[in-house]
């Protein structure tokens, strides 16, 4: 889950609010109703604008299957993931609660510049606004200038009470992504004066996981999915383990954790915690009934796919493509192109090329469909 590809907003560990506590648990409907009333109570409260804002956003992202850190889990798919298409409704909604918030904050800074409190919120309404120019309008040089804006509040934040740890949030992923991003964008980022380091990043991340007080939960969340991007299972485990009982309702940390097993050589771990997921959606468990059985069986098939079952992987896959309605675009795109390279893997080259004419038609500017392409001319081989 790179939930917060620029910076996040939450509350502290020990006192989260009901709404943050819906907002992890991925009932977004009811997290933006919790802060909605919020800032109708307190109209000048920039925080409350933004949890309005993250939760938009947020909610958008988990329709999309953006929550899902496969979106990251290559060397940068992220860069070319489509852009994402809310409503105009929540559009507007958005633009409302980051201006309103902006609004506020500068107010408050112009009275008094070591509102340490103002610019930290003024910090994560910029970093919102990142993640929607580079989530929703793919423009990077906006998304790249507002993260620069959010990290510099930060940094004032934290010149002004180095004590205010959750303000290396936004710092550490600011560090870890311009730091990942290949050389033509980074290019970008040294005109304005920083070159991101990914070590520094994971270094500030850490500080937060440990001391913060606010953001320390998705200190945790960013921590794990860095872990995956950066082959580190071993890492990811234990952060997603705490995360999936204190949030049992966030099916996407068990998916997480199928894959982390799996990466670390433990299939029948990785197995053991998808039939757990399957029987909670039977039983219709704690949200689980969010889940449908074609999202399970990509999670299955894709993990035979690796282990090279391809018997039960064939299986799985093809109930994962009974109904692709029941998927987002990009898992459905991938599940198509996996079933096709387990027909390969098989020499069924017709029902191959089916599949993968099947992945194409779903989205055919995709990176998932360019490869497909090449598929249709030379058959996929696990090299």
């Amino acid at each position: 889950m790179l939930a917060a590809l620029l910076v996040t907003a939450a509350l502290s560990v020990q006192d989260l609010s009901p709404g943050y506590q819906h907002f992890y648990n991925l009932d977004f409907g009811l997290a933006l109703a919790d802060f909605e009333r919020q800032a109708a109570a307190n109209p000048e409260d920039p925080e409350a604008q933004n949890h309005i804002a993250h939760t938009i956003l947020y909610a958008e992202m988990f329709r999309n299957g953006a929550l899902e850190s496969e979106m990251v889990s290559g060397t940068n798919a992220f860069l070319r993931r489509e852009g994402l298409q809310p409503s105009k409704a929540d559009q507007a909604k958005f633009a409302a609660a980051i201006g309103k918030s902006i609004r506020i904050c500068e107010d408050r800074i112009r009275r008094n510049d070591k509102d340490k409190d103002a610019h930290y919120a003024l910090g994560v309404a910029y970093g919102l606004q990142a993640n929607y120019d580079f989530l929703v309008n793919k423009a990077w040089s906006d998304a790249l200038s507002a993260a620069g804006k959010a990290r510099k509040e930060h940094e004032k934040v934290t010149d002004i009470d180095p004590e205010f740890v959750d303000a290396y949030l936004t710092q550490g992923i600011h560090q870890y992504v311009v730091g990942s991003l290949p050389r033509t964008i980074r290019f970008f980022g040294f005109f304005i004066g920083f070159r991101g380091d990914r070590a520094k990043g994971i270094e500030l991340l850490r500080k937060v996981e440990i001391y913060g007080k606010r953001n320390r939960i998705d200190a945790e969340i960013m921590l794990a999915a860095i872990y995956r991007r950066e082959k580190k299972p071993e890492f990811a485990i234990p952060l997603l383990a705490v995360l999936s009982q204190r949030f049992p309702r966030n099916f996407l940390l068990q998916f997480e954790l199928v894959q982390m097993h799996a990466d670390l050589g433990d299939k029948t771990k990785a197995l053991a915690i998808l039939d757990q997921i399957e029987a909670n959606r039977v039983a219709r468990r704690d949200g689980y009934e969010r889940v449908s059985k074609e999202r399970v069986a990509y999670a299955r098939g894709n993990l035979l796919f690796w282990y090279q079952d391809l018997v039960p992987a064939l299986a799985a896959m093809r109930i994962a493509t009974s109904d692709i309605s029941q998927l987002n675009l990009g898992t459905g795109q991938l599940a198509w192109m996996r079933l096709g390279q387990i027909h390969d893997m098989r020499n069924e080259r017709k029902e191959a090329v089916a599949a993968y004419e099947k992945a194409i038609a779903l989205a055919p500017k995709s990176e998932v469909a360019k490869e497909c392409k090449g598929y249709r001319s030379k058959p996929y081989r696990r090299t």
